[in-house]
């Protein structure tokens, strides 16, 4: 349960339900009419990362931001954080939604939910606009593990069973290691914004959901990643990345080998921006979100700009 001092933001426009899936219940915000697009927050964010998106998007599509298992207002229990699981939740909810197939715009560990629902779903899956993880065929780099020696050794801490929790419930830690020195611009994220993003994990439950998180899927898969265990399966559908320039991890020099896995994708590096994409460049996310998926009418288009 959230506690009371974290409520539910309200979105102009967006709509709120509890969808009860097996073993989950999980909170779903909604805006819009039109194709359907599921957008999917990473770490340590929930529905509301998509704020500034939302609204353009939603002029030509129904837009769909669930939060993830263990974040924001969907229940966290103590187990499910694994690769199976998570796809197994977004599949469960498509069909709770009767949604035969889904355009995707995904961020961090949600993209790498994301390729695993093209890998093995791909007939759910339209298009992939995927920010700050490109494909998982990358070849191995030397140059990325000590970047994330030097910018995010707070991946060793996360992963274990204890200090993990007591390090994403502390006072600062989250906002200062993650939020703070992965944007771009000190404006990205109000201070309304860093509260309803750290509230809700410093719930102990939602904090050991964090943890478990982090070892149970996103250290093993980029684990499985680097070690090129996805060169034997190709990715169909088509794929549009987003990287920041400014991201202090992933650059776009570091990802070389992909061409030869993926029948259909680009990368462009985002002035402005690092890991959190869609903090610092909305506009950019929104604009290229309606490229890929696409734009709306010129009419519906005109009626938005003028409402803006």
């Amino acid at each position: 349960m959230i506690p009371p001092e974290t409520p539910l933001p309200k979105l102009d426009g967006v709509t709120h339900r509890f969808v009860d899936l097996p073993g989950l219940r999980m909170h779903v915000a909604e805006a819009g009419h039109g194709a359907p697009a599921l957008l999917l927050h990473g770490f340590p964010q929930h529905w509301w990362e998509w704020r500034r998106v939302i609204p353009t998007l939603a002029v030509s599509h129904r837009v769909i931001c669930p939060d993830l298992r263990g974040a924001g207002w969907t229940e966290a229990p103590r187990k499910g954080y694994t690769r199976a699981q998570l796809v197994a939740d977004m599949v469960a909810l498509l069909d709770a939604l009767e949604l035969d197939r889904v355009d995707l715009l995904t961020h961090d560990y949600g993209s790498l939910v994301g390729y695993q629902m093209c890998l093995e779903h791909p007939e759910r899956v339209g298009r992939h606009l995927a920010l700050s993880i490109p494909p998982p065929y990358f070849d191995f780099d030397m140059r990325l593990p000590l970047a994330m020696a030097r910018h995010a050794r707070f991946e060793l801490v996360l992963p274990v069973p204890g200090l993990g929790p007591r390090w994403i419930r502390g006072k600062h830690t989250v906002e200062r290691a993650m939020l703070a020195a992965h944007t771009s611009h000190q404006a990205a994220l109000s201070r309304e914004d860093k509260d309803l993003f750290l509230g809700p994990l410093r719930e102990p439950e939602r904090a050991r959901a964090g943890s478990a998180l982090y070892r149970h899927f996103i250290i093993p898969e980029a684990v499985r990643i680097m070690a090129g265990n996805y060169r034997g399966r190709r990715l169909s559908n088509p794929t549009h990345v987003l990287l920041g320039r400014d991201d202090p991890i992933v650059s776009a020099e570091l990802v070389h080998g992909v061409d030869k896995y993926v029948d259909d994708w680009d990368l462009e590096v985002v002035d402005g921006a690092s890991h959190f994409i869609a903090d610092d460049r909305p506009d950019v996310v929104a604009d290229r979100a309606l490229h890929l998926f696409g734009r709306p009418p010129e009419d519906a288009r005109r009626t938005a700009q003028a409402d803006a």
